[in-house]
This record gives structure tokens, C-alpha cells and sequence, in this order.
């Protein structure tokens, strides 16, 4: 089975099945330095774990994460990432296997027992095996490590339609989300929605669910046109998750009923760039994000295994009936909610990898430190700021071990003293280009730059080619070459 990994840069494989020993994702392409612990990801994993209402599973999986790989805890005792894969991994403890024996040969209508079936020929029909929704904990994990790489964006989502129980927006309140079980904005629509589903649980049936995802502070430029466009990869994104047969981005489908007139988004000059006066595009226009909220829409089908008895057929052909015992989800789309989540901030984190944007100010996703300097130093700090913002500087890199080139990236429009006295503290380089030396010491960089033993006397450890980008572990002719 392959397409068990999504992402460019930063990419996620997940794997394990609902009723094998365990599952988890490993993390690849995320950055060192940035703060990692256990718990940072677990709260993540606590809001979506099973068990925590009579409208979810009733399945007791503590979904306790363990990090195998990927952190080490330094002289100071912070748990920081080092640039390595992340290896995540949370145990089944709570798997009833029995539960499946009487329909291991029959295909639930509406599930992917046949379709597994027809593509490989055997199936695991324990809890669905990889089908299960079980294998979406593993992706609530990597989100919890790709909110780290972008931790000036928020990302929020919420239960918006449950059957034919919607939302009233006037009535949208975020803090409601953590008030009621369902994760709705609408406390209203909440207190509807329970004695709805209710009634549809205690029947032995299920029913669907729309929800909503909003990231913020989502800054423009993302993404690419055609092929690479961002609103295409949060769909793909919102698709892959398990029963959403339906996602949407902005207005989405409402778009049909509108004019030029209504669905164009005004704009108005703001002090950061343009302001939008509505967001029917969603923040992205042309696969690319606008600086707006980025907003999509997904559609969760009802759960397939259900108590109600469908017709079917079963392995061998013949005609018989199914009936799903067990411990199931009666609206699937509950716990769909930080999951949403999760495959936002994943979405957006391989947005922000260095090689896939055209952009200059990348996020420096390193904490900021107490720092105390005289009068020169900070005039050369803010001399070293103003220079970025002109684009005289493209980018900070090369960290103090010297083994891993190129992977620290500060923006310009957030770069503070703060941030930038923490690189010329724990970095070996500051790259520029295209800036002669004469141009590098007009701007008091050399002393903010560490020795080193590259020949022709240039101050830089890494090259960046203003035409080709980033360039790493080159001669020391290239480097001078590249800042002449």
C-alpha cells in the first residue's frame, strides 16, 4: 500500500492499523531548535480522543503519544527538536477485535470493505483496519508539531452543520467550541444538537456533519498558481480524511448564486496592505493566499457502521445482511474537528519551507530570549533589521554545529532585536546576497558575524545565489563569488 505520506517538504507518513499494537506518524522536514515535548502534542490528541462524551466512541484509548526520535534535550534542559525525522507513536490499548468476527466476510454498504477488498485482495476487517478513522490520532499529532513551525498563525475550526441542525452565524461565538461536546460556535444550535443526536444514537444509527476551518494571520503570498495552488492542497488535505465526501473553500458552492458584483472581494487600503471588505475567496486567489483568514469547508458522511441491518453481499457473492456491532461514533464528524485542524496547520507549515515560496521574510521558528546590549550593538541589530526589510539580506542560516547548513529562516516584517540577537548568538553565519564586502561592512555585518577558516577572507559560512536561492556546503570560491 503506498500514499501513506503527505506533504513536499514537510511530509507526514503515518501508519498502523485500529487494532494493531499501535499507531503514529513520522515527521519529516521540520526544522531544529524549535521546543518539543510530549505534552505539547498530547493536548492536541486529548480533545480528539475517544470516550469523552455519550456522542463519540465509547472506545477508552488514552492515546498517550510517545516521541521515539527526532528531540534531545540540551545543557539547559530544554526538549528541542534537532532537524531529524520525528518519530510519534500512540498505543491501542483498548481494541475488542470479537466485536468484528460476525461480519469479517460481509462489506458494510457505504464503507471500504469492498473497495479494500477488490485492491488487495485481503483485508484487515478488525475495527477496518488502516480504513478506520483510528489512523486520523497520528495526523492530530504532526499538526501539533506543524503548529510549532507557525506559531504566529491561529487555527481554528468548529462544528457548523449537524444534519439538518445549522449553525446561526449572528450567533458564532469561538469560546462557545470548547462549552459544549460538539465543538459548536452556536450555543443555541449546541443544546439542538444534543437532543438531536440523541435520539439518533439510542436508534443504533449515525448521521453527518459539516465543519468549518479558519487559519489566521495567514500572511499573502502562499502557495503557487496552477498546480501548486494552496486552496488545491487544503482540499486534497481535507479529503484524505476519513468520510469527508465534500470540501469547499470561502463561499465554495454559494459562489454559483452570486454576481461579479457580490462574490468579488472590495479592497481598501490598510496600514499593512490591502484590507478586504468580505472574504468570499477564502484567502487564496489564484492558488495563492491574499493575507485574509483562509477558510474551508468539509462535509463528514454519517458513520457506516451502524446497529440498523442493510442488504449486501458478503466476500464469496452472495446476498446477505450486515448489522455493526461494536463501539462506533454516531456523528463521525465531532472528532473531525481537530482534525481539520491538524490538516491546516500541516498544509500551511509545508507552505512555509524556504524552497517553496517566492517570499523573502520566512518565520523564524526559534524561541526569543532575554538579551541585553549596549548602544552599539543594537544600533548594529537595527541596522541589520532595516537591511532585510529592504531585501539586502535574504536569509539567516547555518546553525553553531556547522553540520546542518541552512535551516534557520527569520521574516523581515517580524524580525525583532530580540530575534535577530538570538541569531548572531547561536548561528555560525549570516548570509548575503547580492552584497559586495564593501557593502556588508558599509552595513556593520562583519562583526556580527562568527570567524571562520573559508579562504579570501569572506565573512560568510553559506551562500545564497539571488537567482538560484539557497546553496549549501559550496567552496569557499562560490561563497566570494556570490557576495562580490
Amino acid at each position: 500500500m503506498s500514499h501513506n505520506t503527505f506533504g513536499h517538504l514537510f511530509r507526514v507518513t503515518t501508519f498502523g492499523e485500529s487494532h494493531g499494537v499501535a499507531i503514529g506518524c513520522v515527521v519529516d522536514g521540520c526544522p531544529p531548535r524549535i521546543p518539543l515535548k510530549a505534552e505539547h502534542i498530547q493536548a492536541d490528541l486529548d480533545r480528539r480522543k475517544p470516550g469523552q462524551s455519550r456522542f463519540v466512541t465509547q472506545r477508552r484509548e488514552p492515546d498517550q503519544v510517545k516521541i521515539l526520535s527526532g528531540t534531545y534535550v540540551n545543557e539547559e534542559g530544554m526538549e528541542l527538536t534537532t532537524g531529524t525525522p520525528i518519530a510519534l507513536m500512540i498505543e491501542n490499548v483498548d481494541a475488542r477485535s470479537k466485536d468484528y468476527s460476525e461480519i469479517a466476510d460481509k462489506y458494510r454498504p457505504g464503507h471500504a470493505d469492498y473497495t479494500y477488498d477488490m485492491k488487495y485482495g485481503i483485508r484487515d476487517p478488525r475495527g477496518s483496519g488502516r480504513a478506520s478513522a483510528r489512523e486520523t490520532a497520528s495526523r492530530v499529532a504532526a499538526g501539533a508539531v506543524a503548529r510549532k513551525i507557525i506559531p504566529d498563525i491561529t487555527i481554528r475550526a468548529a462544528l457548523v452543520q449537524m444534519g439538518e441542525i445549522e449553525i446561526d452565524r449572528e450567533r458564532w461565538d469561538w469560546k462557545e467550541v470548547s462549552n459544549n461536546p460538539f465543538f459548536c460556535p452556536d450555543a443555541s444550535a449546541a443544546k439542538k444538537m444534543e437532543e438531536y443526536l440523541d435520539g439518533i444514537r439510542k436508534s443504533g444509527s449515525s448521521i453527518g456533519a459539516v465543519i468549518e476551518v479558519v487559519a489566521e494571520n495567514v500572511p499573502a503570498g502562499l502557495g503557487a498558481p496552477i498546480y501548486g495552488k494552496l486552496d488545491a492542497e487544503l482540499a486534497s488535505a481535507m479529503m484524505s480524511i476519513n468520510a469527508v465526501k465534500g470540501v469547499e473553500i470561502g463561499a465554495g458552492f454559494q459562489s454559483a448564486k452570486f454576481t461579479g458584483e457580490q462574490n468579488a472581494d472590495e479592497m481598501r487600503a490598510g496600514n499593512n496592505g490591502p484590507v478586504f471588505l468580505s472574504n468570499h475567496a477564502g484567502g487564496v486567489l489564484g492558488g495563492i493566499s491574499t493575507g485574509a483568514p483562509v477558510v474551508a469547508r468539509f462535509a463528514v458522511k454519517p458513520t457506516s457502521s451502524i446497529l440498523t441491518s442493510r442488504d449486501t453481499v458478503d466476500r464469496f457473492g452472495a446476498e446477505t445482511e450486515v448489522s455493526t456491532k461494536g463501539r462506533h461514533d454516531p456523528c463521525v464528524g465531532i472528532r473531525a474537528v481537530p482534525i481539520g485542524e491538524a490538516m491546516m496547520a500541516i498544509v500551511l507549515a509545508d507552505q512555509f519551507a524556504p524552497s517553496r515560496t517566492g517570499r523573502r521574510d520566512l518565520r523564524l521558528a526559534v524561541p526569543e530570549e532575554e538579551v541585553s546590549m549596549n548602544a552599539a550593538e543594537q544600533s548594529r541589530v537595527e541596522k541589520a533589521i532595516a537591511a532585510f526589510a529592504r531585501g539586502e539580506i535574504v536569509v539567516v542560516t547555518d546553525d553553531d554545529d556547522r553540520e546542518n547548513e541552512g535551516d534557520l529562516f527569520v521574516a523581515a516584517s517580524l524580525c525583532t532585536p530580540e530575534k535577530m540577537a538570538f541569531i548572531v548568538r547561536h548561528t555560525s553565519g549570516i548570509v548575503c546576497a547580492p552584497l559586495t564586502q564593501a557593502e556588508a561592512n558599509r552595513l556593520n555585518l562583519n562583526p556580527m558575524v562568527a570567524n571562520n577558516d573559508a579562504p579570501h577572507t569572506t565573512a560568510f559560512t553559506v551562500s545564497v545565489d539571488a537567482k538560484h536561492g539557497t546553496t549549501t556546503g559550496i567552496s569557499a570560491d562560490d561563497r566570494t563569488l556570490t557576495v562580490r
